[in-house]
This record gives structure tokens, C-alpha cells and sequence, in this order.
């Protein structure tokens, strides 16, 4: 498997703590365990529908709980 293969299967669960005060996440975040030397630009992801893709690596990020409001 490629490294960007392995990249776009990555999946990271956060907890409340580890999103905006929007209940955002951002990537890369610490948690991705993406290096920071081989990082990319930080985005900042909407995980009202349960869970959201960064553009730049792929990789999925959902929430442990659901979030207040969220659909699905």
C-alpha cells in the first residue's frame, strides 16, 4: 500500500475537547499523527453531518459522541 493510500484510509476520533469552540475540527491535527514537516496548509472541517474529509490528505475525521444538533 502507497503512503497516500495509507493517508486516505486514516480515520481519527476526536472528543469534544479536541474541536473549535463551533465544534469544528482542524486539520492536520495533533491526533492525525500527520508530522508536521510534511504537513499542509490547517483547514478547519463541519462535522454537522457526523463526520468530514480534509481535502489536502484524506484523512476522516468523525466525532466519539455526536455533537448538539447533528444529523444522522
Amino acid at each position: 500500500m502507497t503512503s497516500s493510500a495509507i493517508q486516505t484510509t486514516r480515520a481519527v476520533e476526536l472528543d469534544a475537547q479536541d474541536l473549535t469552540p463551533g465544534g469544528e475540527a482542524w486539520c492536520p491535527h495533533p491526533k492525525s499523527g500527520i508530522p508536521a514537516w510534511s504537513g499542509h496548509p490547517r483547514v478547519f472541517l463541519d462535522l454537522s453531518g457526523g463526520q468530514a474529509r480534509c481535502p489536502y490528505c484524506g484523512t476522516l475525521y468523525r466525532p466519539k459522541t455526536a455533537l448538539p444538533g447533528q444529523t444522522g
